[in-house]
């Protein structure tokens, strides 16, 4: 819940919009009291208030202190920076919110190999968690620029991960589904 005055002085434009609504009657007078009070609602719309709050306000009357703004998106919360009874500022972050339904891998890939990965290529991935198990994605982009330092590129991989078991921060292995370009011959050591 948040308490904002400017929130407050839009719940009382609305109620007393409504109110000339009742008392205009009819002509001009009818018409700008509708006008006023679409006005006012849209007003509580932009803040993100849904419309059943914003006719609980209308039909009872009375503005109230606080109204609960919910979240535009759905997802695990992980990272939060306001507590109860902390000022907020527009523009500020009060939570972080992720959609953990599908997670990005970024791994490395020398430089040397980075001819032979494409956008769409498949990829086997395994974790350090998941013993013996495998989880297929793709890769969904590869970045345009190679590390001085490690000689390595970024590769963007994406997995389906529709019960959570995937943690942003766990350590991956991946294997890249590389065509050969060329035929190659093989000689066992024996």
């Amino acid at each position: 819940d948040v308490y904002s005055p400017p929130l407050v002085a839009a719940q009382e434009e609305l109620i007393l919009a409504a109110r000339l609504v009742r008392e205009a009657g009819v002509g001009r007078a009818a018409a700008n009291a509708e006008e006023l009070l679409r006005s006012a609602r849209r007003r509580l719309a932009y803040w993100d208030i849904p419309e059943d709050d914003i006719r609980r306000v209308e039909a009872s009357g009375e503005p109230t202190k606080t109204l609960t703004l919910r979240s535009p998106a759905s997802g695990v919360v992980v990272e939060k920076n306001v507590v109860e009874g902390d000022r907020i500022m527009p523009g500020m972050t009060l939570y972080r919110i992720v959609d953990l339904s599908r997670v990005w891998i970024e791994a490395e890939v020398f430089e040397k190999d980075v001819a032979a990965v494409k956008s769409g290529q498949g990829a086997l991935v395994s974790f350090e968690a998941y013993p013996g198990e495998s989880f297929a994605g793709s890769v969904s982009y590869v970045y345009p620029t190679v590390s001085v330092q490690s000689r390595t590129a970024r590769v963007r991989i994406e997995l389906a991960n529709p019960v959570g078991r995937l943690k942003p921060g766990m350590y991956a292995r991946i294997t890249l589904d590389v065509p050969p370009t060329e035929p190659v011959l093989l000689v066992p050591r024996s």
